[in-house]
């Protein structure tokens, strides 16, 4: 009786996958196509689309042999390396629920992600793992853990990725997986201060890497960049559209210029991914000129405009094709393209025209969508929208008003329909690529038992996009100083959460109401980082 029952199990498997969607499966395909390719290119060692196919399998096998029931949350706490993506395609293969964490998040909020997920395991680098404040935590969690060796210390006593899929099958997992269930979790800033769990489906992931693959031209024949944090949706949707075309990628554990430069003259590099900083560093690079760039035919990037001078110089000496890419956590990227032959017609916050996947409008506080030349809130529809915000259903219900997911920020769409980035409409602060909410930030500095007030703002910043300015009302007769106070933060945020200024004033601008005037801080302030003549 049994091996009737898992035979019709597998039987109803082997239908399932006649005309599924399934995110493990792009890599399983492409595994068939493509086995002797290099997929991954790490250090010295390559990695090919099989070997990386079968150690995927070998870690789905050792999730299930592990007991976890379908839909369990894995947690991944992991810097770029090919074991993150064995890892990342073994749960998703697995029929998990993949949630990968910011490797800079403080405890505090690692912990919060962890038990709000719910998550059954931990997968984490042991570089990561070496920290005292993360190795307490885990202690204290006490979930299974399962260590990435990265060239951390060895002597943690826990199992290793390595030995989990020694003796493993190496075939695909006969698992059923339906196209619009939750293949991952992933956890964005808030206006709140805590992070919001983004579900996504197989689908909606699946639809954006074929979209991404048709606006960027992916084949089988680039190498693209893997320099940005895997964990980070913009990355890993470019990783993953990369594995669907059959392509390989080059990655590093963070940006070091020269190494970047040396990367790209020696494998080859046809597509690179980074941002505006990361391209300002490499053209001052003193190593450039020595190095051949030729083989790039494409250069993206993300999370902030490219000042007009540093674009110009760019396209005239490193490549003379650059794309901006834009979108959000909650809708798999990218749904934006600003194409390399709009670069030079058009300079300012232009994000240009929606991909193939995606459909955007402009529309008004009553639903009303607008015509060209209005501004009102940027709205998105398409396969590659989030299912919702896990455990948050008036959140949910708040961002997709009238059939539409509202982006909460401002923007017009020219006679072109080119759309051009207004202001934000909620408060939060993008640097270095990193989304902070200003309130969390504020939290953090009102804990402090001399600080009467404060508000946070992010204004323009020569090397970050935007500066995380704090401004701060001491409490009557408590004496503390600017220094005191970063001192405080850094205890309790993130290093990119940590503001670049606290100014100490004697009163904030309020409203009659009693709200701070937060515009008012960012005029009076907006030259604040800017660097002498």
């Amino acid at each position: 009786m049994e091996t009737s029952t898992r035979s019709h199990a597998t039987d109803a498997c082997q239908e399932n996958r006649l005309n599924r969607i399934a995110l493990g499966d792009t890599l399983h395909r492409a595994a068939r196509k493509y086995g002797e390719r290099s997929v991954a290119i790490e250090g010295g060692q390559r990695t090919s689309y099989a070997e990386l196919d079968a150690a995927s399998n070998q870690f789905a096998h050792y999730l299930l042999d592990s007991g976890l029931p379908g839909g369990a949350r894995v947690a991944m706490l992991c810097n770029n390396s090919t074991q993150f993506l064995i890892a990342a395609y073994g749960i998703l293969k697995a029929g998990l629920v993949w949630v990968p964490l910011n490797t800079q998040l403080a405890p505090g909020d690692v912990r919060y992600i962890v038990e709000h997920a719910q998550a059954s395991l931990v997968v984490v680098d042991d570089q990561l793992l070496a920290q005292p404040g993360l190795r307490y935590l885990f202690n204290d969690l006490k979930l299974p853990l399962c260590v990435c060796e990265t060239g951390g210390a060895a002597d943690h006593g826990l199992p290793v990725l390595r030995q989990r899929l020694q003796g493993r099958a190496t075939g695909l997992p006969s698992v059923t997986i339906q196209e619009r269930d939750l293949a991952l979790i992933m956890y964005t800033s808030g206006t709140t201060g805590r992070q919001k769990g983004a579900m996504h489906s197989h689908l909606s992931v699946y639809a954006a890497l074929i979209s991404n693959i048709a606006q960027m031209g992916i084949s089988h024949t680039d190498v693209l960049s893997c320099i940005l944090p895997l964990f980070h949706c913009a990355q890993f949707s470019v990783a993953a559209s990369c594995i669907v075309a059959g392509a390989s990628m080059l990655i590093k554990k963070g940006f070091d210029a020269g190494a970047v430069l040396d990367g790209i003259a020696k494998e080859r590099v046809t597509v690179l991914f980074g941002l505006p900083m990361m391209y300002a560093a490499l053209l001052q690079h003193p190593a450039r000129k020595q190095r051949d760039l030729g083989c790039l035919r494409l250069c993206m990037y993300a999370m902030a405009p490219m000042a007009k001078p540093l674009l110009l110089k760019l396209i005239e000496e490193v490549c003379p094709n650059f794309a901006l890419g834009s979108g959000q956590t909650e809708i798999f990227p990218m749904t934006m393209y600003f194409s390399p032959d709009q670069q030079l017609q058009r300079f300012g916050n232009y994000w240009g025209l929606p991909t193939p996947v995606n459909e955007v409008a402009i529309m008004d506080e009553a639903g009303k969508l607008l015509e060209r030349g209005q501004v009102g809130e940027i709205v998105h529809r398409g396969p590659n929208v989030m299912l919702a915000y896990y455990k948050d259903p008036d959140a949910t219900a708040q961002v997709r008003r009238y059939g539409w997911h509202h982006t909460g920020d401002l923007g017009k769409i020219d006679q072109d329909g080119q759309l051009l980035f207004m202001d934000r409409m909620k408060d939060m602060i993008k640097t270095g690529g990193e989304n902070v909410a200003s309130v969390k930030v504020e939290e953090v500095l009102l804990r402090h038992p001399a600080v009467a007030n404060a508000a946070v703002v992010g204004v323009p910043h020569p090397h970050w996009v935007e500066g995380i300015a704090a401004f701060v009302m001491r409490k009557p007769g408590v004496d503390i100083d600017a220094d005191g106070l970063l001192a405080h933060c850094r205890e309790h945020l993130a290093g990119f959460e940590v503001p670049k200024h606290i100014g100490l004033l004697d009163k904030l601008p309020m409203t009659s109401s009693g709200k701070i005037q937060k515009h008012v801080l960012r005029a009076t302030h907006r030259a604040l980082f800017e660097l002498p003549e």
